[in-house]
């Protein structure tokens, strides 16, 4: 511990940092009504508890009423923000936490139809991308005005305890102040560097003369647009200078480029399949150079990649905020020697992609996180010790085993193949998504810690579940593609599973259809376009894959779009029959009354999946439940007590796809929120 770099404090200013890792800003969308309220403060203090050294909070706490979240931020505008950041402040430091909290305006980042439907205000008249909004170029009594909501929100912050804060300027209004792309204002804002800065300085300057010398003050900011006429590295490293030298704030927080479309916010947040740390250099670039403390964080996942930033210098705190939400306990486990426990977070990015749809940011494989007021992260031990039975080893039915494990229960696994993996294994056969494997692997590894007993190349039948006489059964046995939705030819059409299995070869004329939306047409049309293929992708959305989401998307339409993959919203494929050696696909539209044909080799579906339910229905008379959940009971974290069946000999549940199509948190989640109480 003496000689780990992650382990060495920090001094700025006054305030000592325990340690060198943080959690970044962002906003996980916990708020109620715009208010950091007690789900807010139990998320942030579970990872206080665990030794994280500052955490910080709001992603974009917005500082006035034009810049409406677009999701469910914090309103630092209202005073009423200052007794819940209090709360929150006051939990954090009774462990030894620093809490910031990053401030921002939005400017053309946002829509005008949000909040109180005002108008859009930036630089210019340009439209941001990902937003859609046009905004009106600022005039100079927006200029004064929002110099005094960034300082009385800063003010609001000072009053509620906190440590410092950031100002946000990479994507949102200081940045389009900053860019020659986005900023087309006059003299004394536009023009010149000085002038695109000017607004900038005036609002640190206003802040640090309301909050004093004892605030820290910082700007999380891109060094490098990474865009044709934008700023660049040179500019970026000019405007890292004069923040130093203007003596206003007290750490650089530095990203690297562009957030206004899809593609350019996931190379500045990358997601599995691609690089670890990629920005890294380019952030210790700036240290070197301008010699002042440097935060950075950009998949940063593992203590390995985040050790070597500290050690090597790059930078003076590494942001591993992602790795935090897979795994509050981290720092813990760091200091206690036991980083081969860590959850591994695996880059799904299934937190970030849901909060940019308007949900809430949750773990694709820690269910408690973002549900901390009702699930556990540490598991208690059962009062008495039970026989539980699960059957499957995707994420539901390994996550069953372990909270049971956890429980103190005896724990049998039965599994038809040979390895743990379930349909995470079929999907981490492509290169882009192998890191999902961590989350089969970390489950696996902690079951056989716990001693739970697994039975491989074993299709558990009635007689196996008997013979070990279990207490409790638990069928996570999945779902198998749903071969039988089209109105004919459904026996010429092969599934997404048999070309990823590779049961199936790639034709050379290919439609792919896709009803489901997930990973796996996108996946086999990646595969089969890699092999040569003519591909054309249809789905009867009006959008392509909707539950893969926008993060995750990028990489698959950066491939399939070199690759030339046709791609074909709106329209439905209904039948498939033979033609002179040729598969016809009939295809009509929800919209119209058009029918159109496609003359293919090959035709690949994705109709998600059908649970795999036999085992579930053999056991139900057999169960003291029948198979019945008591909803009421699993939603308040009670245990299940239904007994319809006197002559039951155990209880039966079954989770995750087993029931129905859903994805891998749903498995998981299932299985920890009623595991948690057996």
């Amino acid at each position: 511990m003496k000689n780990d770099p992650l382990l060495q404090p920090l001094q700025l200013k006054h305030l000592t940092l325990k340690n060198r890792v943080m959690l970044t800003s962002h906003e996980p969308a916990y708020p109620e009504d715009g208010m950091p309220k007690e789900l807010y403060r139990a998320y942030h203090v579970e990872r206080a508890k665990a030794g994280v050294a500052l955490t910080m909070t709001a992603g974009s706490a917005a500082v006035s009423r034009d810049s409406p979240p677009v999701f469910n931020n914090i309103l630092a505008y209202q005073d009423e923000v200052v007794p819940w950041m209090r709360d929150l402040t006051d939990a954090c430091h009774e462990h030894g936490t620093a809490v910031m909290i990053q401030l921002t305006h939005l400017g053309r980042r946002t829509r005008w139809d949000k909040g109180d439907w005002l108008p859009v205000v930036s630089a210019s008249h340009h439209r941001e991308a990902s937003h859609r909004a046009y905004p009106k170029k600022a005039e100079l009594w927006d200029i004064e005005r929002l110099i005094g909501d960034y300082t009385d929100a800063a003010e609001r912050m000072h009053a509620a305890g906190l440590d410092g804060l950031e100002i946000q300027a990479y994507g949102h209004l200081m940045d389009q102040f900053w860019s020659p792309l986005t900023n087309e204002l006059d003299a004394p804002y536009g023009g010149s560097l000085d002038n695109r800065l000017r607004f900038t300085f005036e609002v640190l300057k206003r802040i640090r003369e309301r909050v004093g010398e004892k605030f820290l003050l910082g700007v999380r900011y891109t060094g490098d647009e990474c865009l044709p006429g934008g700023f660049d590295a040179r500019d970026g490293m000019e405007i890292s200078h004069r923040l130093k030298d203007s003596g206003l704030v007290d750490f650089l927080n530095v990203v690297k480029g562009h957030i206004d479309t899809d593609p350019g916010l996931t190379d500045v947040i990358p997601i599995q399949g691609m690089p670890s740390a990629p920005h890294l250099d380019f952030a210790g670039d700036i240290k070197r150079e301008v010699d002042f403390p440097t935060f950075h964080g950009a998949k940063i996942q593992d203590v390995a990649t985040a050790r070597y930033a500290i050690s090597s210098g790059k930078i003076d705190m590494v942001g591993m905020t992602r790795a935090h939400m897979a795994d509050p306990h981290l720092m813990q486990k760091v200091m206690e020697g036991r980083e081969e426990e860590i959850r591994p977070c695996v880059g799904a990015n299934y937190c970030l992609d849901r909060i940019y749809q308007g949900g809430a940011a949750y773990c694709i494989h820690n269910a408690a996180t973002g549900r901390e007021t009702t699930m556990p992260h540490t598991i208690a031990p059962a009062n008495t010790q039970r026989k539980v039975v699960v059957v499957g080893t995707g994420p539901g039915g390994l996550e069953a085993a372990r909270v049971a494990a956890e429980r103190g229960h005896e724990v049998v696994v039965f599994e038809a193949a040979d390895a743990p993996g379930g349909q995470i294994r079929l999907t981490a056969q492509s290169e882009r998504r192998r890191e999902m494997m961590g989350i089969i692997d970390w489950r696996y590894e902690r079951c056989q810690a716990m001693g739970v007993t697994f039975h491989f190349n074993v299709f558990a039948e009635q007689d196996e579940v008997l013979a070990a006489s279990p207490d409790v059964v638990i069928v996570a046995t999945g779902g198998l593609p749903n071969e039988q939705a089209l109105d004919e030819g459904n026996e010429l059409a092969i599934t997404g599973w048999d070309i990823l299995s590779g049961h199936a070869k790639p034709g050379r004329n290919v439609l792919v259809y896709d009803e489901a939306g997930d990973h796996t047409a996108l996946q086999a049309a990646e595969i089969i376009a890699k092999a040569g293929a003519k591909v054309e992708y249809m789905t009867a959305d009006r959008a392509l894959a909707p539950e893969v989401m926008a993060m995750n998307l990028v990489p698959y339409m950066r491939s399939l779009q070199v690759l030339d993959v046709t791609f074909t919203p709106t329209f439905r494929l209904t039948g498939i029959r033979r033609d002179a050696g040729d598969l016809v696909a009939s295809v009509s539209s929800d919209y119209t009354q058009v029918n159109r044909e496609r003359r293919v080799d090959q035709v690949v579906v994705n109709f998600g999946t059908l649970p795999m339910e036999d085992l579930y229905e053999e056991l139900k008379p057999l169960s003291s439940n029948q198979g019945a959940v008591d909803y009421d009971s699993l939603i308040v974290g009670n245990p299940q007590l239904l007994g319809t069946n006197p002559d039951g000999k155990f209880q039966l549940f079954r989770i995750g796809d087993a029931i129905s199509h859903r994805n891998t948190h749903a498995a998981i989640y299932d299985a920890l929120r009623l595991v948690k109480d057996i």
